[in-house]
């Protein structure tokens, strides 16, 4: 498929999705938007790729939307002074930042951020619902919302405090300060901080330490078990999808071979599919809508 915003490749099971608008270091637009849910939708229906890697092309990762667009926070225009619930709870009020990240949260395959460079803004959140996020040296961030006079959006109320705890989300986004990769990775943000030509090596290794020994089956399960679960108010809710999961995939052919290639000292070959073989039970959630419980 042809994108305007992106290029994707999928090499040895990995999907690299590189923002490619380095002349504007990749400042966000509704047509990246688009051209990014295209690439996951593209990504989660192909079982040949195990994992999906997010970087940036040139020196940026992404420095957040495109300030040129008159509608660069939201194409919505109302009066802020509106009572009526139906005008907050228009589609059109939604804001393309969290479009795309309950797109990454319900994505099937694992999602590694290789952040390049600046990652500010958007390219900040976005990384949020991302599994596994690791910079470049060079690499800043800032979470610059109430500086433009703004909030943080694409849902990064819900997702920064899980990742980092309360206390720093609120400190990065009260200042909304640009900071450097060496205090994202102690704040808890990125796992690892490497030099530029090392970048997507590592993010490679990473995918392929995935693609190379686990099921399919079993990594889309987990990544929604973990999500999901982080939003639970009870462990009893974990304790039902971990049971109705084990009793699924311990009667399915991936863990025949999981159990005879390890008493065989061989590389496992996983035989079932997410396009074919996820369990009955799944999903297992009703997915909110924007204006009530509906599944959307």
């Amino acid at each position: 498929m042809t994108y305007q915003t992106i290029t994707t490749e999928v090499a040895n099971s990995v999907m690299t999705l590189m923002l490619n608008r380095p002349d504007r270091l990749n400042a966000f637009t509704q047509t990246m938007l688009d051209d990014m849910l295209a690439a996951l939708d593209a990504a989660d229906a192909d079982d040949d790729v195990r994992a999906i890697i997010v970087t940036g092309a040139g020196r940026g990762f992404c420095a957040g939307v495109d300030l040129d667009d008159d509608n660069a926070f939201t194409a919505a225009k109302v009066d802020p002074a509106a009572t009526d619930p139906g005008v907050w709870d228009d589609p059109a009020n939604r804001d393309m930042g969290g479009i795309l990240a309950l797109r990454l949260f319900n994505c099937l395959k694992p999602v590694i951020a290789a952040v390049n460079g600046p990652a500010v803004g958007i390219g900040a959140t976005m990384q949020l619902p991302m599994d596994i996020r690791i910079a470049s040296d060079t690499a800043r961030f800032g979470f610059v919302f109430a500086r433009r006079g703004i909030v943080p959006e694409a849902a990064s109320s819900w997702f920064l405090p899980r990742l980092v705890g309360m206390s720093q989300a609120l400190e990065w986004c009260y200042s909304g300060r640009v900071f450097g990769a060496d205090e994202a990775r102690a704040g808890g943000l990125v796992r690892s901080v490497h030099a530029p030509g090392e970048l997507l090596e590592v993010a490679h290794a990473i995918a392929r330490e995935i693609a190379d020994n686990t099921a399919p089956v079993s990594i889309a399960l987990t990544r929604q078990m973990m999500w999901r679960m982080a939003g639970a108010d009870h462990p009893m809710q974990a304790h039902r999808i971990d049971s109705r999961a084990i009793a699924a995939r311990s009667s399915m052919a991936d863990a025949d071979e999981g159990v005879a290639s390890f008493k065989e000292k061989r590389p496992p070959a996983f035989p079932d599919k997410v396009s074919r073989d996820m369990p009955g039970f799944f999903p297992w959630w009703t997915e909110p809508g924007w204006t009530g419980g509906d599944k959307q």
